[in-house]
C-alpha cells in the first residue's frame, strides 16, 4: 500500500462525562510535529483507553455505564473510522464485565478483545464479529490475593493485558498481586487458561508491559515503587525470568511519584517510561546481548501526570498525554541516541488518558 493512500491519525481517550466529548481524532504532521483536531465524539462516560484496528479502520474504546440498581460496570464501544475525514461512526456498544475497566487489547487476528478491570480484579475475553462489532462475552478470569502495600495492594488490581509478539500468550500485569500472569487463549473454546506466573519484588506494582522486537525480552513498568523490571521471555512456555530492576527516577528525587506507560523503539535500542509526580519521560538504552537497561535521559513532559504516551509508527516522535494539565505534548526522537527534545507543539484536550498514533487508510 502506498503512502499516498494513508495518513497518520492520532486517537485520544479521556476522562469525561457521557454528555461531553471523550474520544478525539487528530491529524499529525510528521514534518512539523503538529496535531490538528479533526473530530471529537461524545456519548461515552470515561472512554479512557482506546485501541485501533488499522487494517479494517476500526477503533475500540472502553467506557463505563451503570446497571439498573446503580452499579458501575464496564462497557466497550466499536467505531468505524473514516480515514479521509478523520471521523468516527459508532458501530455498537455493549457491557463487558461487572466492574469498571482501565484497558482494552486486541489479538493479532482481531477475533478477540480483552478488557482489564483494575477495581474488579478481573480480565474479560470478548469475541469480535467479522464486521468489527464487540460480540459476546466468552470468559472472565478473576484474580485473587494481595501483596505488601496496605492501600494499593490489599486485593487484585490487574492493569493491562498484552499479547506476546507471536500471539501465543496473553500477559496480564496485576499491580495488586505483584504478579504477571500468562494466559493462553483457547480460541475454539473461548477460554483464558493460566500457563505461567512471574512474581515481582514485593511492593513493585506492575502496570504496563512492552516486548522487545526480538521477542526474547519484556519490560514492565512498576507503578507503586517507580521501577522498571527487565525479563527474559521464554516463547515456548510463556514464562518470564527477572534480569534486572532499575529506578525510573533521577538520583536525589524525593517527592511523590508513580509511573504509568512504557514502550520500546522499533529497533529495540531504547525503552521509554513515564513518571507522574516527577512528570517526566525516562529514557533507557538497551543492551541487546543481556537485555539490561541503562538510564540516559529524564525530560519534562511539559505538563502534569503523563498518564500515557506513544511513539509514532516511524519512531520520529513521542506524544505525551498529560492528564492533569489537559494537554498532549509532542517530542522529537533522536533515533541515533534515543533522546527526546520538546518540539514546542502542544494541544489542549480535557483530561487525556491514552494516545494512539496510527496510519489509517484513506
Amino acid at each position: 500500500m502506498s503512502a499516498e493512500q494513508q495518513r497518520l491519525l492520532v486517537f485520544a481517550g479521556s476522562y469525561s462525562e457521557a454528555e461531553e466529548s471523550g474520544v478525539y481524532v487528530y491529524a499529525f504532521d510528521e514534518e512539523s510535529g503538529q496535531l490538528t483536531l479533526l473530530n471529537e465524539y461524545a456519548g461515552l462516560k470515561n472512554p479512557t483507553f482506546v485501541q485501533v484496528d488499522a487494517e479494517h479502520n476500526r477503533l475500540y474504546a472502553i467506557s463505563e455505564t451503570t446497571t439498573e440498581d446503580g452499579r458501575k460496570v464496564g462497557e466497550a464501544a466499536a467505531f468505524a473510522i473514516d480515514g479521509a475525514a478523520g471521523k468516527l461512526a459508532l458501530l455498537n456498544r455493549t457491557v463487558t464485565v461487572n466492574s469498571t475497566t482501565c484497558h482494552i487489547q486486541l489479538d493479532a487476528s482481531k477475533r478477540f478483545a480483552t478488557v482489564t478491570s483494575y477495581h474488579g480484579g478481573m480480565i474479560g475475553l470478548h469475541a469480535l464479529t467479522a464486521d468489527g462489532l464487540i460480540g459476546e462475552q466468552l470468559d472472565v478470569a478473576q484474580h485473587s490475593g494481595s501483596s505488601v502495600h496496605p492501600e494499593r495492594q490489599d486485593r487484585p488490581h490487574p492493569h493491562s493485558s498484552f499479547y506476546s509478539p507471536d500471539g501465543r500468550y496473553l500477559l496480564v500485569q496485576d499491580l495488586g498481586l505483584d504478579k504477571i500472569v500468562t494466559y493462553k487463549v483457547d480460541k475454539e473454546a473461548g477460554k483464558l487458561i493460566v500457563v505461567a506466573e512471574a512474581a515481582l519484588h514485593p511492593g513493585a506494582g506492575p502496570r504496563h508491559l512492552t516486548f522487545h522486537p526480538n521477542g526474547s525480552y519484556a519490560y514492565v513498568i512498576n507503578e507503586v515503587d517507580s521501577t522498571v523490571t527487565a525479563f527474559a521471555y521464554d516463547t515456548q512456555s510463556g514464562q518470564l525470568s527477572t534480569i534486572q530492576t532499575v529506578s525510573t527516577l533521577p538520583e536525589g528525587f524525593e517527592g511523590d511519584n508513580s509511573t504509568a506507560e512504557i514502550t520500546i523503539s522499533n529497533d529495540g535500542k531504547y525503552v521509554y517510561g513515564s513518571n507522574r509526580g516527577h512528570d517526566s519521560i525516562v529514557v533507557y538504552s538497551v543492551d541487546e546481548q543481556s537485555g539490561k537497561l541503562a538510564t540516559i535521559q529524564h525530560i519534562s513532559v511539559q505538563g502534569g501526570h503523563p498518564r500515557h504516551f506513544a511513539l509514532t509508527p516511524s519512531g520520529r516522535y513521542l506524544l505525551a498525554a498529560n492528564r492533569d494539565t489537559n494537554n498532549i505534548a509532542t517530542f522529537a526522537v533522536d533515533q541515533a541516541s534515543g533522546e527526546l527534545t520538546f518540539t514546542g507543539n502542544n494541544v489542549s484536550v480535557s483530561k487525556p488518558v491514552c494516545v494512539q498514533p496510527v496510519y489509517i487508510t484513506v
